[in-house]
């Protein structure tokens, strides 16, 4: 990652904002921008939330909420893997472990 920290006007739910970005984190930073802007969108539609900070909180909890089901089904996943290696090494050892026996007899 190069230190190329340039100043960024970007727009969200209709203010503006100056950040500082490096050129190589710029797309990721627009895509960030547009996610944040969605569901700030999203959240300002329903009319039950009024005022910029709240809605900017209400995105943040439902980002933050997002984000950790989606660690905690990837936890999920991570360790079910695991769990079948486990298995199937254990298995594998068995199987050496009588092969050589036979080959001892």
């Amino acid at each position: 990652m190069t230190n190329n920290s340039k100043p960024l006007n970007v727009t969200i739910l209709d203010k503006e904002y100056l950040i500082a970005c490096n050129d190589d984190e710029r797309d990721v930073l627009h895509r960030a921008i547009e996610l944040i802007n969605v569901k700030m969108r999203d959240i300002k539609a329903t009319g039950k939330v009024i005022g910029s900070e709240r809605i900017a909180v209400m995105a943040a909890l439902h980002l933050a909420h997002e984000l950790l089901e989606y660690k905690d089904r990837n936890e999920n996943y991570t360790n079910s893997v695991d769990k079948l290696i486990r298995r199937l090494q254990n298995k594998i050892d068995d199987a050496l472990v009588k092969g050589k026996q036979i080959e001892i007899q």
